[in-house]
């Protein structure tokens, strides 16, 4: 049977109620699913939150016998093992479907084309491929992680009028509008972790949370490159800790096993390991992260916006860096002063994300925000390691003393496409993507 424009439809409406659970699914993607008979939708559901039950499952339990001799539209190839859940490719066929669109084929090798040959051996038709490049857009965090070994990266960037970030000394300067702030909140909480530069976390003292109402409890998890930990034991960061994950990234210099370690490559020391609250929104002990797939699906954004003003310093544009700390006795009261807060510390170098990001793959984080400060923009986007760029364009002119933006929209990097215009009263947003 030929792909028609009512698969179309029909796919792209399971690829937007994919969307609903991002970012809440832990390691597995947020997938949706359909289950149509007669052109009537009977079933519908989203991964959903923490990443179990999935969502062919659900549907299926909604359309009931109304399943047998249905088409299912799913936005990945249904898994085909045995994991912490039966495959939902079994279940589809225990249901009795006649045929099963597919977007896209799990690059997962433990169902890689296996759940698509099941589904076939079971006498079902199988189309797959449909709104692909779509429905990759929709799982590109997952599918990062899968095939990349590492984080999909977002850049976010906020420019004046006359290209600046900030101001030297000034704080925090409010270059976006209250529209595009409550967009940016949106993009938080659908992102497993934020990160920022310790010159922004000290000159801007963010928080680094969704502030959106009834969003609250998706707030990423929170990473500051801090080289030498000079976080502020009084910053917001430390400060709320305890409540939404902190982790400050270190040089190997300051690592306690530092001298144990020196003369190794970064890569020879020892990978982040998972800690309490390690991934995505779902913090308490009912998250569940399904070893049946790295990652596989779902969060609803259905709060109503609602204006939200920024938090002092919420404007990074500050330098970052500064020199390492000589004194032993001083980075062991730092350390300890942090660790006693709640704030976790890893030694892996911070300006060398081609190390950092997949040491965070490993504790299973699929999304990075990377909203802080010049220097740490130029950082990824000079190591080619930046996937996407939302660049916030504002009629504000900050005049004297401005800090330049690492990037404008004339200057995009290469092997970028310009997916996206979009008006948020006075602000423009820009979008670009690689190409998966």
């Amino acid at each position: 049977m030929s792909v028609t424009a009512d698969d179309e439809g029909f796919m792209a409406a399971a690829i937007r109620l994919s969307r609903q659970h991002l970012g809440r699914t832990a390691t597995n993607p947020s997938v949706g699913c359909l289950i149509v008979r007669d052109g009537v939708v009977v079933g519908s559901a989203v991964t959903a939150l923490g990443g179990r039950p999935h969502a062919e499952p659900q549907a299926l339990a909604e359309a009931g016998e109304r399943a047998r001799g249905a088409t299912a539209y799913v936005t990945l190839e249904p898994c085909s093992h045995h994991g912490k859940t039966p495959p939902c490719a079994e279940a589809l066929i225990a249901y009795g479907v006649a045929r099963v669109v597919i977007s896209v084929t799990d690059p997962d090798l433990r169902v890689s084309g296996r759940g698509i040959a099941m589904l076939r051996q079971a006498g079902i038709e199988v189309d797959a491929g449909v709104l692909e490049t779509e429905g990759r857009r929709s799982l590109a965090a997952y599918l990062t992680r899968q095939t990349k070994n590492r984080p999909y990266v977002t850049l976010k960037l906020a420019v004046s009028a006359d290209g600046m970030i900030g101001r030297e000394g000034a704080g925090q300067v409010a270059i976006t509008g209250p529209q595009a702030r409550v967009e940016v909140q949106a993009l938080r909480a659908e992102t497993d972790a934020i990160l920022v530069g310790i010159g922004t976390a000290i000159s801007d003292d963010p928080l680094l949370t969704v502030r959106t109402p009834g969003l609250e409890a998706q707030s990423p998890i929170r990473i500051v490159l801090d080289p030498s930990l000079a976080l502020p034991l009084t910053s917001k960061l430390v400060q709320t800790a305890r409540e939404v994950p902190v982790i400050v990234v270190a040089s190997e210099e300051v690592s306690p096993l530092a001298a144990d370690a020196e003369g190794l490559p970064p890569s020879a020391l020892p990978d982040i390991s998972p800690t309490e609250g390690e991934i995505g929104k779902e913090r308490d002990l009912t998250s569940q992260a399904d070893s049946s797939s790295p990652a596989t699906e779902d969060v609803g954004q259905g709060a109503t916006p609602q204006p939200i003003s920024p938090l002092v310093g919420e404007m990074p544009g500050r330098a970052e860096g500064g020199a390492l700390p000589t004194d032993p006795a001083d980075i062991n009261s730092r350390r300890a002063a942090l660790e006693a807060a709640g704030v976790e510390i890893v030694y892996c170098n911070p300006y060398h994300p081609e190390v950092l990001l997949p040491a965070l793959a490993t504790r299973g984080i699929s999304s990075l925000l990377v909203e802080g400060g010049a220097k740490t923009a130029r950082l990824f986007l000079d190591a080619g390691l930046v996937d996407r760029i939302q660049l916030y364009q504002s009629p504000v002119v900050i005049g004297k003393g401005g800090i330049e933006s690492p990037l404008q929209a004339t200057d995009i990097p290469s092997g970028f496409m310009h997916m996206s215009t979009r008006m948020f009263g006075d602000d423009r947003l820009d979008e670009y993507e690689r190409g998966l």
